[in-house]
C-alpha cells in the first residue's frame, strides 16, 4: 500500500481486485469472444477516438485491460493503467496470449507521474471511472500532465444524472453534486450477480460542470459534447434494451445515461 493510499482507496482497491477475479470469467465480459477478435470498443468510445492507428495511447483504469487491447488491435501504441494488481496481472495475461505489444502499469492514477513518464498522442478513459474520485483536480492534472500539446482527451462516462437515483429508479436518492461520499457495501458484482460480499466502496457523484471545470483548469479545452439517452451497457435493475442500447423502463428517452467528449490541450 502507498504511504499516501487513504482508507477509502485502499478499500476501493480491495473491492476491484475482487471483481476482476470475477470479471475476467464472466459472461458479461465474455473473454473467448474476445480472444476470438471481438473489440470491447462500441460506438461511442470510436466516435470519440477516431483513427488510433500509429498513435500513442494511454488508457486510465483499464481494468483488465480489454479497451486497452482493442486498442493495440486497431494499431495504438497503448499503455493501460489501473491501481488493481489482480487486473493488471489479468491484463498482462491476456496480452501474452495474444501476441500483443500493450504495456500495462499498476498504479493509482493520481499518483501515475511518478510512475511513468512520457507524454502521448491520446489520453482515454470510459465508463465508471471519475466516480471513484473525490478530487477530480487531481485526476485531470494527471490527464493534463501526460497529454501531448494538441494532443486529445477521449472520454465516455456514466451520466451523474444516473446516479441520483434509488437502485430501483423510483425515487431520488442521492445529490447530482458532489456531497460526502457514497459508501455501498457490494454484495455482488454487477458483472456476475451470483457472486458475494465483494467489498466495500467510497464514490462520489460529480456534476458536468464540476468536471469541465476540472479539466478548464488543467489547460484542456473542450471541443465535443453529446449526451445520449441510452447506455450501452444493462447493468442497472429494471434494464430495457432495444437494438444493444439500454433504457429504464418506464423512463425511455428520458433522462441522460451517458456522456461523451474530447478535449484538447
Amino acid at each position: 500500500m502507498s504511504e499516501t493510499e487513504t482508507n477509502e482507496v485502499r478499500s476501493n482497491r480491495e473491492l476491484w481486485d475482487n471483481l476482476a477475479r470475477v470479471h475476467v470469467n464472466s459472461q458479461f465480459y465474455d473473454v473467448p469472444g474476445f480472444l476470438k477478435g471481438k473489440s470491447s470498443l462500441g460506438s461511442i468510445e470510436l466516435d470519440q477516438l477516431g483513427d488510433v492507428g500509429g498513435k500513442s495511447v494511454l488508457h486510465l483504469q483499464c481494468h483488465f485491460g480489454l479497451d486497452t487491447l482493442s486498442l493495440a488491435r486497431l494499431g495504438a501504441s497503448v499503455t493501460g493503467v489501473d491501481f488493481s494488481g489482480v487486473a493488471i496481472e489479468n491484463a498482462r495475461e491476456l496480452n501474452d496470449r495474444l501476441g500483443l505489444d500493450a504495456r500495462f502499469i499498476q498504479s493509482d492514477v493520481n499518483q501515475l507521474d511518478k510512475a511513468l513518464e512520457g507524454e502521448f498522442d491520446i489520453v482515454y478513459a470510459s465508463f465508471g471511472v471519475i466516480g471513484w474520485h473525490a478530487d477530480l483536480g487531481k485526476w485531470a492534472r494527471i490527464v493534463s500532465h501526460f497529454l501531448k500539446m494538441e494532443g486529445k482527451f477521449c472520454f465516455a462516462e456514466f451520466h451523474p444524472v444516473l446516479w441520483m437515483f434509488s437502485d430501483d429508479h423510483s425515487k431520488i436518492a442521492y445529490s447530482y453534486f458532489k456531497s460526502e461520499p457514497i459508501i455501498c457495501e457490494n454484495e455482488k458484482s454487477y458483472a456476475n450477480p451470483d457472486v458475494a460480499r465483494m467489498g466495500t466502496s467510497y464514490c462520489w457523484n460529480h456534476s458536468l460542470g464540476e468536471f469541465f471545470q476540472a479539466l478548464e483548469s488543467h489547460g484542456l479545452q473542450i471541443k465535443n459534447f453529446k449526451e445520449y439517452d441510452y447506455s450501452p451497457y444493462g447493468f442497472f435493475q429494471d434494464a430495457t434494451e432495444k437494438d444493444g442500447r439500454y433504457y429504464i423502463k418506464g423512463l425511455e428517452h428520458m433522462l441522460p445515461l451517458v456522456y461523451a467528449l474530447t478535449a484538447t490541450k
